[in-house]
């Protein structure tokens, strides 16, 4: 179980890297008027969405078996709540494939103050998640 549950970890941090920064380069694409510029940070983000795809599901693949296979948290509240802010960052993970489809497009209707606020989704997920496993309140 413990071989798990720290892959489950690195899995996680790595995918919150690349949570915490594709918005970022949604900023910058956002800001960016040049041709060169932009062609380079829509490379970026797409390599990065690319790579930080497989690290979620492999972080939902553990946390599933570290749940489902030796009942981490059933039947408890806090994991209940725990379960839900992973949907949300399931949900978020969508909304950046959403933007950078329409950042690609050349369709994007946001200014970079949008996805500065955006970024800051997945640091109040975090938060969340890591108060909720380790405090467990409830």
């Amino acid at each position: 179980m413990l071989w798990v549950k720290a892959f489950h970890i690195l899995f996680i941090t790595s995918w919150f890297a690349g949570l915490f920064y594709l918005p970022r380069i949604y900023v910058n694409l956002a800001q960016s008027g040049d041709p060169a510029a932009r062609a380079t940070l829509l490379g970026m983000a797409q390599r990065l969405y690319r790579f930080m795809t497989p690290l979620g599901i492999l972080a939902l693949a553990l946390g599933l078996w570290l749940w489902l296979g030796y009942g981490i948290g059933q039947g408890q509240g806090w994991m209940h709540a725990k379960l839900l802010a992973v949907i949300g960052l399931l949900a978020f993970h969508l909304a950046c494939r959403h933007h950078l489809r329409t950042l690609t497009a050349g369709t994007n209707p946001h200014t970079h103050r949008y996805f500065r606020w955006f970024n800051e989704i997945p640091v109040l997920l975090l938060l969340l998640i890591l108060i909720l496993v380790v405090v467990k309140p409830f």
